[in-house]
């Protein structure tokens, strides 16, 4: 256990055995916060993009939170996005492209999962120039029943830490922009939305400078 948040609910590093939960936990949270099933055909392809290789390439910063019910939650990072990134390109997604095909570039002809498959095949690598005081980025996702308790500040709290401990002046998280609810919560606890026209449009970027990392690191 790494942090009682009491209520049963706690939070601990994520491990190969997560895997399947990692990607339960992504699948019911994956339509702007809320459950996503009913859209996807292939219902393990949302972890495997957004969480499952957080687990293999960055596991120490994976953790999993468990509650009464089991898993209810995650919590992702990784300290440096661009080497993240390059990782993500060279080691995982090479499996993923022969895993599914390519649905291809008509969206209007797109089913089920297809956008997923799309994505797979034309990944997005780069890391804009807006987000360069912001190398590190994060995904935290909760199910309903650990939500309202205080655990998304305390755990996003942690995850600032671990980053500065490490070096990093910056964190970034990604928010879909319709997902109202989250962009309020990530106000709250000290993020800005970013406006920025060099940023993608499809995604809301979050973003919090990491003052007290030189004090950390030093």
């Amino acid at each position: 256990m790494i942090l009682d948040f009491g209520n049963g609910f706690h939070l601990r590093q994520a491990t190969g055995a997560d895997h399947a939960a990692l990607a339960s936990i992504c699948l019911k949270t994956g339509d702007a916060g809320k459950d996503a099933t009913g859209r996807e055909d292939d219902p393990g392809l949302l972890g495997l993009i957004y969480t499952i290789p957080y687990q293999v390439l960055e596991p120490d910063l994976a953790f999993i939170l468990d509650g009464p019910a089991g898993a209810s939650g995650y919590l992702l990072g990784a300290s440096d996005t661009r080497a993240f990134n390059a990782r993500l390109a060279a080691q995982w997604y090479p499996h993923l492209q022969g895993r599914v095909t390519d649905p291809g570039t008509d969206s209007s002809r797109w089913r089920g999962s297809d956008w997923a498959r799309h994505l797979i095949h034309h990944p997005d690598f780069a890391v804009r120039q807006a987000l360069a005081d912001y190398p590190s980025h994060g995904h935290i996702d909760l199910l309903p029943e650990a939500r309202g308790k205080g655990i998304g500040r305390r755990a996003m709290a942690f995850l600032e830490q671990r980053l500065a401990a490490r070096g990093s002046t910056g964190l970034f998280l990604e928010v879909m922009p319709q997902n109202g609810r989250a962009l309020d919560f990530y106000r709250a606890i000290g993020f800005e939305v970013l406006q920025n026209p060099n940023l993608p449009k499809h995604c809301a970027y979050v973003a919090k400078r990491l003052a007290f990392a030189a004090e950390v690191a030093g």
